[in-house]
């Protein structure tokens, strides 16, 4: 594990901190140890949840250090779209609720980090943009597919094509984040929606969150329809839904074993 990516568990709760001070920025070993760190919390059946924030007051991340691409060599531009593109793609397929405590700037990477989650609170006083094509680049690490799914086409092309940066109020209005709170408070609400998602069947919603990102494929109606009754009964050789009902029946807190 890498000190620039810092991992604290609170229960059923994992809680993940970008560690790059000042501006918290990626790099190919932060990239790489996030990618252990969901893996190793898929593993552990007693998560439920993850939260991820910023280091520091300012900064959520404020994505690559600029310095990597300065001599413009291919192999090296090669090397970090890749491990941008495993390190994200990971964090999106976390079994989990996966909840961006955005506690500062979010720019490029790290707000590609933050669409990579699966809701996104916003204090009050961050700022969010995908800046790359005003430096020769383009987002590699899921922006130009993540940022339009929320926000449509046309906020979309505002932000990657026009390099418009957007406040957390604009974001909320555009459905970019979820939630605005107060500076200093998105790592409380993040806790406190974590909290509220590890009351749900941990069996059940990892199979919920598969259904509805698969709305992002493509897929037609029906294929929808098939898949939630597929995964519906295949919640029936679980543990955790013997275990739902018979709680609810019987008036009691369920405890859920994940499995």
């Amino acid at each position: 594990m890498s000190d620039l990516i810092q991992l604290e568990k609170r229960g059923h709760i994992a809680v993940m901190t970008i560690n790059n001070p000042p501006a918290n920025t990626w790099t190919k070993e932060s990239l790489a140890a996030l990618v252990t760190t969901i893996n190793d919390l898929n593993e552990d059946r007693n998560i439920f949840a993850l939260v991820v924030t910023g280091q520091g007051e300012k900064f959520f991340s404020a994505g690559a250090d600029l310095k990597a691409f300065a001599d413009g060599d291919i192999a090296n531009a090669s090397d970090m779209g890749k491990a941008f593109g495993e390190a994200f793609s990971t964090l999106s397929a976390f079994r989990g609720v996966s909840i961006a405590a955005v506690n500062g700037y979010a720019m490029g990477g790290g707000l590609e980090c933050a669409m990579a989650c699966d809701i996104r609170i916003a204090e009050e006083q961050s700022q969010m943009a995908l800046p790359e094509a005003g430096v020769g680049l383009l987002p590699c690490a899921g922006g130009t597919q993540n940022l339009p799914w929320l926000v449509g086409e046309g906020w979309a092309k505002r932000m990657i094509l026009c390099g418009e940066r957007v406040t957390a109020e604009k974001a909320a209005q555009i459905g970019l984040v979820e939630e605005v709170v107060p500076t200093g408070k998105s790592l409380e609400k993040a806790l406190e929606l974590a909290e509220m998602a590890c009351k749900q069947s941990p069996s059940s919603t990892a199979r919920c969150k598969t259904l509805v990102m698969s709305a992002r494929d493509g897929r037609s109606h029906a294929d929808g329809w098939r898949m939630e009754r597929e995964l519906f009964v295949e919640l029936f050789s679980t543990e955790d839904q013997r275990e739902g009902v018979n709680a609810f029946l019987e008036k009691r807190k369920p405890e859920w074993k994940n499995r």
